[in-house]
């Protein structure tokens, strides 16, 4: 079953269920998904659906600092719930090991030393964290404390 179909299945269970918080995070995808294919000009296949969910969560995450900052406690519990809906549809996260040893690998490949050269590793890294839900910034972060910064 794609995931396309699966968001539309899991729809029908929230509102059976009566699941408000699951439901509205669920329409936003389904809404998602659909804006990026009329963008595209076709129907997302998987890789692309989950490319939207990891767009919304992190989406989802700047807005919790936002709110946190401003001391919207009420907001941030939603898009929390929303964080938690989203991400069962991503892979499985990828470890701080998995990370450290991707940015090794990657720092070994590109010879970078320096701190100047983190854009060089950072794209060796990610592709080869793919398939895995890894988070930019902690990858950006393992990179910088094996840079030496």
């Amino acid at each position: 079953m794609q995931l396309r179909d699966k968001v539309n299945t899991d729809i029908a269970t929230a509102m059976k269920a009566r699941e408000a918080t699951r439901l509205s995070a669920l329409r936003m995808l389904k809404a998602a998904i659909m804006n990026k294919g009329i963008e595209k000009g076709h129907d997302l296949d998987d890789a692309e659906v989950l490319q939207v969910v990891g767009t919304l969560v992190k989406q989802r995450r700047d807005s919790i600092e936002q709110f946190s900052s401003a001391g919207r406690t009420d907001l941030v519990d939603k898009e929390t719930a929303e964080i938690v809906v989203l991400e069962t549809y991503l892979p499985p996260a990828a470890s701080a090991a998995e990370i450290d040893a991707a940015v090794a690998e990657a720092i070994a490949e590109t010879g970078a030393t320096s701190v100047k050269e983190m854009g060089k590793v950072m794209k060796a890294v990610m592709p080869r964290l793919a398939g895995k839900n890894a988070d930019g910034r902690a990858v950006n972060e393992a990179v910088r404390r094996k840079l030496g910064a």
